[in-house]
């Protein structure tokens, strides 16, 4: 009996899709998150991000001591995970590496929180973000590495500053 081995041409592929670890954005502190574009085989154009993330920050808390009827109001510091969901746009040369984001979304919370070391108004469990992010992502997948600016409004409109830096895979 004679095998005759098949030999498969290698298809090309390009990634369009990364896993990747944040550390600050619109995780808050730290985020483990999919990305992909929405065109398949296209490394550019429109895509969404989903993660989960892990915070903290000051939750007000009140209890009424019912003895002496007085009520206790305090703010202490609590954690909570974060759901990062957004667009984006993915600019950059064919055949390079280095590309551009320019995203928007929502950070969905599990705890009201303030996320600001001065008091606020109105914590919230949702707070909006922008990126806007330098990106090195091999045509072919691969090591994936993320930074930039990531600036967070939260529900009382206050603007909190912020970066990010990611590590991944892209395929």
């Amino acid at each position: 009996m004679i095998i005759h081995p098949s030999l498969y041409a290698q298809e090309d592929r390009t990634a369009n899709k990364l896993l990747f670890s944040e550390l600050g954005g619109p995780g808050v502190i730290t985020s483990a998150n999919f990305d992909a574009r929405f065109t398949s085989k296209e490394r550019f154009g429109f895509g969404y991000r989903l993660g989960v993330g892990f915070g903290f920050g000051k939750v007000k808390t009140k209890w009424v001591d019912h003895q002496w009827n007085y009520t206790y109001i305090e703010n202490i510091r609590r954690s909570y995970f974060s759901f990062p969901a957004g667009l984006n746009y993915i600019f950059g040369k064919s055949n390079s590496a280095h590309t551009f984001e320019v995203g928007a979304g929502v950070t969905f919370l599990t705890q009201k929180v303030s996320l600001y070391y001065h008091q606020v108004k109105k914590p919230g469990h949702i707070i909006g973000f922008s990126t806007f992010m330098y990106r090195i992502m091999p045509e072919n997948g691969g090591f994936s590495f993320r930074i930039g600016f990531t600036p967070i409004v939260g529900t009382s409109g206050d603007l909190r500053l912020s970066g990010a830096v990611g590590f991944g895979y892209a395929f």
